[in-house]
């Protein structure tokens, strides 16, 4: 067994722990965006769980399905719908959880009824290339671009909007590594898709410690959140 197929149980353990520094943080000021950030850190570690026992124990179909759904369709849309309910009215924001909900869930459905072609099952490696209907896989790239747009996006608008200033400078730090940290994965998932799982193993990893350092590099200076709008946001 590679070594590098055992770092998604690394990453599980560092989005675990991720998660329970927001709802520790939750508890404290509240907000509807740290909950979608602490779904969207679980739903994270819940995706590379199912890497790591495929890496363990070999490949089955329930923890692949598991794996598509938790990984390839969710990603980080949650995180990115944190900073929706950010950025935008709530009213805009709770239509757009309906929508991006929604369409999750119909794609979600898709995975769940898809054959699986066993020609293309590799025992220790976890890709979407098994799902016989192939279309299936043309949902996660839409899924991919709404998190960008808005957790990536958002993150760079921050960073630009502070860079400037030397007091401000923790701020354009910590959301520099947010929006590096945030693309990452993505790039890892297009190399799943020519065959090389590894990629993503290690961009997982180095994104979610690259987002999880923006976080605290921001929240140890005093600033509620993860960019210039959820200081507004938590000072309401």
């Amino acid at each position: 067994m590679p070594v590098i197929g055992l770092l998604p149980i690394a990453t599980t353990v560092v989005a675990l722990l991720f998660t329970i520094v927001l709802w520790q943080r939750f508890r404290i000021r509240g907000g509807t965006h740290l909950l979608w950030w602490g779904f969207g850190t679980l739903s994270y570690a819940a995706g590379t769980i199912t890497e790591s026992l495929t890496t363990l124990i070999g490949w089955h179909e329930p923890i692949f399905r598991a794996w598509y759904i938790t990984g390839a369709l969710l990603g980080g849309a949650p995180l990115a719908q944190g900073t929706v309910y950010l950025l935008l009215s709530r009213r805009v924001a709770n239509r757009l959880t309906a929508i991006v909900g929604s369409f999750i869930l119909v794609a979600a459905l898709c995975v769940l009824l898809s054959p699986i072609d066993t020609s293309a099952i590799e025992p220790h490696h976890l890709t979407g290339r098994v799902l016989a209907w192939s279309w299936v896989r043309f949902f996660s790239p839409f899924i991919n671009l709404y998190a960008v747009t808005f957790l990536v996006g958002g993150a760079i608008l921050s960073a630009l909007r502070y860079r400037r200033r030397a007091e401000t400078r923790y701020r354009y730090i910590g959301n520099v590594l947010i929006a590096v940290g945030a693309v990452l994965p993505g790039i890892g998932g297009t190399f799943t898709r020519f065959g090389y799982t590894e990629v993503l193993y290690v961009t997982e990893l180095v994104g979610l410690l690259l987002v999880f350092s923006g976080f605290r590099t921001i929240t140890r200076q005093g600033v509620p959140g993860l960019s210039s709008s959820v200081a507004r946001a938590e000072a309401t």
